[in-house]
């Protein structure tokens, strides 16, 4: 099985599903990362190492990339933090390449509701890019939590995370803490939720929600059984 995960920033991927990548990859599939934007650019707005930082975080996300598992990383080059002032089709343009040059069977992406503009964008654009036309090969679309994001959303009928299908991560949870200690320039000090103490306790916490010790919870957009 093909499978594509996009996100906004680098380390989503980790924060999100860095445990159920560890898996696929460990059931053989074949992960495509995307990541849409730089990462930087916003947050380190006027910081002469700019393009160092983006460098980093680059060599940051192949570390992580590499103890999780996953095949290939791409980038789609657009600006950190300011997807909501980019133009749909200019986001859209983008994932559906990647989309249409992969031809995944499987995406998985941000939550619609998540409190950062950015990963609310790339949602929107997943939808459109994963339309469900004739012929395609692709079987579903899944969304994941982003701790630091989707827990910081008000939680209304219509923007709270409802898991409706869990990965058990218990053996590949420890490849998802080292991979997230890549991320040096993202860690921060526990009770943050970019801190691996935080990590091993909601994963933990999720994973006692349906008896396991530890586990990543999704919510199921489409799946074509």
């Amino acid at each position: 099985m093909k499978v594509l995960v996009v996100v906004a920033h680098p380390d989503d991927e980790v924060l999100g599903m860095g445990g159920t990548i560890a898996k696929l990859h460990d059931a053989g599939h074949e992960i495509t990362l995307m990541i849409i934007t730089d990462g930087s650019t916003s947050q380190y707005r006027g910081d002469e190492r700019l393009e160092q930082i983006i460098a980093e975080k680059k060599t940051e996300t192949a570390n992580a990339a590499t103890i999780l598992g996953i095949d290939r990383v791409i980038y789609g080059g657009l600006p950190d933090m300011k997807l909501d002032m980019t133009a749909h089709i200019d986001v859209n343009n983008v994932i559906e390449k990647a989309v249409g040059e992969i031809e995944p069977d499987m995406i998985f992406t941000h939550f619609y509701a998540d409190v950062n503009m950015d990963h609310q964008m790339v949602y929107k654009s997943v939808q459109v890019a994963s339309r469900p036309v004739a012929g395609r090969s692709l079987k579903g679309v899944i969304l994941f939590n982003t701790p630091s994001s989707t827990e910081w959303s008000f939680q209304f009928p219509d923007s709270a995370f409802c898991p409706n299908y869990y990965v058990d991560i218990t053996d590949t949870a420890e490849r998802k803490y080292k991979a997230m200690k890549e991320y040096a320039t993202e860690l921060r000090e526990y009770p943050h939720p970019r801190s691996i103490e935080y990590l091993r306790t909601n994963d933990s916490s999720v994973g006692i929600n349906v008896g396991l010790e530890r586990a990543e919870a999704f919510m199921i957009a489409r799946y074509i059984g």
